[in-house]
């Protein structure tokens, strides 16, 4: 790897600055917005059904966090790879491992405790992200070029990103250390929390802590940080609303790389107007995700799709009639036992069970164990009918 030119004498963390945005009134009415709307998403779900739902959006989130790396895996090959079923074409099963890695990493900050209540600005919080990723990736993924990547190391040589050139190794530590310090949630209440959601994001992706992965780690990362603000949830992604506007995403990040225009652009090493410009865009697209999440999993639409898909699969004998009955009341009550089948579907129980079974083989209800409870499942091949528009695809 020829070596770069490093642009200062001495990487000093003062060069991160500014850290926090300006507090424009457009920022303020923007983190206000997205915490009414994050507050407002779960309702009329039930608990069960909101957790099925959470391993759905896992698979959206790692799929749209991927394909702004250039990776593409189609929906059917993520739900396949959590299957353990596997391509044996060596670079589809990367992508696959790839994509199952991700999701299980969002699982450990969605529903692991202990992941719950770690401070998700320390370095060794952010070293971990990268260690739990990476290590689950074949070593196909470790090499760049002629450097190999360690899972939860720090970056050991000079990169250039564009026109950017992050700090070099020997900095890091310090630079980290002032990021972890800058953006501690326990340090800002309210509107600020937020503000630094976005700003964070932007300063992690210009320290470039890592060889490789710092964009699926900080995307990530921003997922942790909403959480513990109390505004993330496992019902939305930003991935989504930045793969969709991928050139606005990365034009924008570049654009806050650069160094202070002139005397009228904040006090800092770096642009204040490109920060505030990017954090306009990264809320607006977090606000954005949560409306189009919002619309749809309003219950009675929701619903009203199952039943038009039902209908469709029933007509074509996929499925069997009062399959739809079953579906509602696993809706509604999260779970149903197996024994009640009849008296929801209408039918005597040996023609309820054939429809439960029917259901089961679909994908469209799962349960723990042989005879145990069922509740809503979302297969890949329902998904596209129930959620429209989730996939780019």
């Amino acid at each position: 790897m020829a070596e770069l030119a490093i642009p200062y004498r001495h990487y000093e963390p003062s060069l991160l600055e500014p850290v926090y945005p300006q507090r424009t009134r457009h920022l303020e009415d923007l983190a206000v917005l997205l915490t009414s709307k994050a507050g407002q998403l779960t309702r009329g779900l039930h608990p069960i059904v909101l957790r099925s739902l959470g391993t759905l959006v896992r698979s959206m989130n790692c799929y749209y966090s991927n394909l702004i790396e250039g990776h593409r895996t189609r929906p059917i090959d993520i739900e396949r790879a959590l299957a353990q079923d596997f391509s044996s074409d060596p670079e589809q099963r990367n992508l696959q491992l790839e994509a199952k890695a991700h999701i299980e990493v969002q699982s450990l900050l969605d529903l692991d405790p202990n992941w719950q209540i770690l401070d998700v600005v320390s370095p060794e919080f952010i070293q971990q992200l990268h260690r739990e990723f990476y290590q689950r990736l074949p070593e196909a993924f470790w090499q760049l070029g002629e450097v190999a990547v360690r899972p939860g190391e720090w970056r050991s040589a000079n990169v250039q990103i564009g026109r950017h050139i992050p700090p070099p190794p020997d900095a890091l530590p310090a630079f980290l250390a002032r990021f972890a310090r800058v953006y501690s949630p326990d340090r800002l209440s309210g509107v600020d929390r937020i503000l630094v959601a976005a700003a964070a994001h932007h300063r992690f992706v210009w320290i470039h802590p890592f060889l490789d992965g710092n964009g699926r780690v900080v995307r990530l990362f921003s997922h942790a940080y909403f959480q513990r603000i109390g505004i993330g949830n496992s019902l939305w992604s930003v991935s989504r609303g930045l793969a969709r506007k991928m050139q606005d995403y990365r034009s924008l990040l570049a654009q806050a790389d650069l160094q202070r225009l002139n005397d009228y652009d904040g006090r800092g090493n770096l642009t204040m107007a490109g920060l505030v410009q990017f954090c306009e865009f990264f809320l607006e697209t977090c606000i954005d995700q949560i409306d189009f999440m919002t619309e749809l999993l309003e219950p009675t639409q929701l619903l009203n799709r199952i039943e038009a898909n039902v209908a469709i699969a029933i007509k074509q004998r996929s499925l069997l009639p009062g399959s739809f009955a079953l579906l509602k009341a696993a809706f509604l009550e999260g779970e149903i036992a197996r024994g009640r089948a009849a008296a929801i579907a209408g039918y005597q129980e040996r023609q309820a069970r054939s429809v439960l079974k029917r259901l089961i083989e679909r994908g469209l209800l799962v349960a723990d164990s042989p005879k145990g409870a069922v509740r809503l499942g979302f297969p890949t091949m329902a998904v596209e009918q129930w959620f429209p528009r989730l996939w780019a695809e």
